[in-house]
Order: C-alpha cells, then structure tokens, then sequence
C-alpha cells in the first residue's frame, strides 16, 4: 500500500485550533504502529494545550485515537498491518509535535496499544449510550480515562492487578470528586472490580447515582449542595484516600478540605496542582498531596509547559502491566464507557474543542468520526 507523504491534521495556531493540510505524515519508529484513524475523541486537556501553548506552534492536536494499521515499526510484533487499534498518543508534544491523534495519520506506541474488540464496528450514530466496548467509537473514547484510571489505583494506590478478590485491598474507604467525568466512572468500575476499598464515595449530581451506584458506588453526595462538605465530614470522620477526579481549582480547594487535621490523608489530582493554591492560613500539614500524569507513560522525560516532567520508566512499566490485564476484562464487556456524542469528520475537531472548553459535555465523552 503506498501511503501519501502529508495529511490533513488540526493543528494550533495562536491559541486556536486549526485544520490544515500539507502536514507531513510522521514518521514511524522502531516500536511505533502508523495508523489510518477512524475515530478521535476530545479531552481538556487538548484545548488547553493551544490555549495555554503548552506546545508548540503547528503542533497536532489530540491524544485518544482508534484507527487501522497501515505500518508497523521493525520491532513491532504484536500488531499487523490491518489490525484495528485503539491508544494515546501526546498531541501538541514539545518533543514530537509532528503527531498527534486528531490527522489523518497517527504514529501509535506499540506497547500501550489494545486491539479494538472483535466484532466492534464504526457505528456512526449521532448519539451512543454508556456500554460495553462494541464500536470504534467506544474504542476511541477510552484510553486517556482508563489509562489515567488505572495508573491512578495501581500505581498511585498501589491496588495488585487483581479481579474480584474476596477481601478489600485497602482497609479504608475511597472518595471521587467528581464521580460522573469519564476518570471518575472509570475508576469508579475498576475499583469495584477489583475490591480496592472497604466503600467508594463519590461526589457527583444526583442525577447520576442510578448509574454510579450500577457500577459499585456505596454512597452519593451531591456536590451542587452549599453543605456538602460538612455533609461527608459528618458521614466520614476520617477519609484517607481521596480522588480529584474533576482537578480542577474549585474542585482541588473543595476536596483539600476533606483533608484529616489529626492523621494523615492523601489528595491525588490530574494535573500539577498543589498546596500552594491553598491560602497559606487554610492549608493542612496532614494533607499530601499528589498528581499523576498520563504523559509520563511515554517513560521519558516530558517537557510540560514552564515545567519538565521526571522520565519515569516505572510509571511506564506499571502502565504496560495494566493494560495487559485489563484489555481481555474490555473484549468481554466488564468494563463500560461513558456516553458517547459523536462529530463527523476532522474538520468538526475544533468545534467539538470550542464545545469541551465551555463545559457542554456533561457525562458525555465527544467523539470524531473521520
């Protein structure tokens, strides 16, 4: 098969988000899998690389990508070309802003790679309910939450790569923040199925606790009631793991305040928030806090806006070890995804951003179908 020698690919420009084409198709390393892709989806975290310029100037958009293989690196074994494959990739990267997931190509890492479930097909409906993985678009939606979700127990919560063990791991409850984002329901799932906790807490709208209950919630708070930290307190003396799944400010200085003045308690956020957004008279020596970075799957050093992120082959290892485990649980439908809204086309890619940035996507995961 001959392949072209550029694409089209939503790039950043200024602050912004463009399509353009012209842009070279990236080359394919030794363990890299070049993909024709089929299905994008949207995160934060994509808009805020433009609007920010985390990356650089021209740099392709995007980090959760399904599509089929169309190249396969010399060291690569377990994939083939014609295979269909889901994964993240890091778009808008200092170190190769040449790929990104939303192109019409996309240089996949062969080791965090899965192979989309048998059967599964581009549905192509406008709108997909939460389910098992039986689409491409499912596929696509998955890899930056279940990733983040199992780097989050496995490596920062230290859970074994267990399935339903009789007895809890942990001897303490867990509490989400923001149990209804696709992190949230995703950790939510496989900390049942893997009986990390004594419970598992969360704090979501009400609307959503048939749903978070149907996948191992215990207890549900509603985060729009002005008392719903003195709520939890009153329920919960002591909570000493506690998940910033929404990590963002409001919600990181919410969840800060669950914090033990007496023992000691650890916060765990997406992003590199810490203490310091605390007011100095507010903060709590009890309370570590700490973040996971999906970026560091690469186990190479990552350049991160005004920040450099430690290289972290462990990090990496642990990532690798997760997904072996969990993709047989998703071929056999144990693991479900959020609802999915689906755009058509790459030239959709900014709006469906522009949409994310201004919070439209309520328990709903925004997919693009190329």
């Amino acid at each position: 098969m001959s392949l072209p020698g550029t694409m089209k690919a939503a790039v950043t420009e200024g602050d912004s988000v463009v399509v353009k084409s012209g842009v070279p198709v990236p080359p394919v390393g030794d363990e890299g899998i070049l993909v024709k892709v089929q299905a994008v989806a949207g995160n934060p975290t994509d808009w805020k690389h433009a609007t920010y310029k985390i990356g650089p100037q021209g740099s392709i958009v995007g980090c959760d990508v399904a599509g089929k293989v169309v190249k396969v690196g010399r060291n690569v074994k377990n994939f083939k070309v014609g295979d269909e494959i889901y994964s993240v990739v890091h778009g808008s990267s200092v170190k190769h802003p040449e790929n990104g997931a939303f192109a019409d190509y996309s240089v996949l890492d062969s080791n965090i790679s899965l192979k989309v479930p048998s059967g599964a097909t581009l549905g192509g409906k406008e709108f997909i309910p939460a389910g098992p993985v039986r689409s491409i678009e499912a596929a696509a939606s998955l890899p930056v939450s279940l990733f983040t979700a199992g780097q989050i127990l496995t490596y920062n919560m230290g859970l074994k790569r267990e399935w339903e063990p009789a007895k809890p791991q942990h001897d303490y409850p867990l509490l989400v923040w923001g149990g209804a984002t696709a992190v949230g329901q995703l950790t939510i799932q496989l900390a049942k199925k893997m009986n990390g906790f004594t419970k598992i807490i969360a704090v979501a709208s009400k609307k959503h606790e048939k749903t978070l209950k149907s996948y191992g919630v215990d207890e549900l708070f509603d985060y729009h009631d002005s008392d719903v930290i003195e709520q939890i307190k009153k329920t919960y003396d002591y909570l000493p793991q506690l998940l910033d799944a929404v990590s963002a400010p409001e919600s990181f200085t919410q969840v800060y305040k669950l914090g033990s003045k007496d023992a000691p308690t650890t916060l765990l956020q997406l992003t590199t928030m810490n203490e310091e957004i605390i007011k100095p008279e507010e903060r709590n020596p009890n309370v570590k806090v700490e973040g996971t970075m999906l970026y560091s799957v690469t186990g190479l050093e990552v350049p991160f806006g005004n920040m450099t992120i430690p290289a972290n082959p462990q990090y990496r290892q642990t990532a690798i070890d997760f997904i072996q485990f969990i993709e047989p649980k998703i071929n056999n439908g144990e693991i479900y995804h959020i609802p999915l809204q689906t755009f058509k086309g790459l030239d959709a890619v900014p709006d469906m951003l522009n949409d994310i940035k201004q919070g439209k996507n309520s328990n709903v995961k925004y997919v693009a179908l190329f």
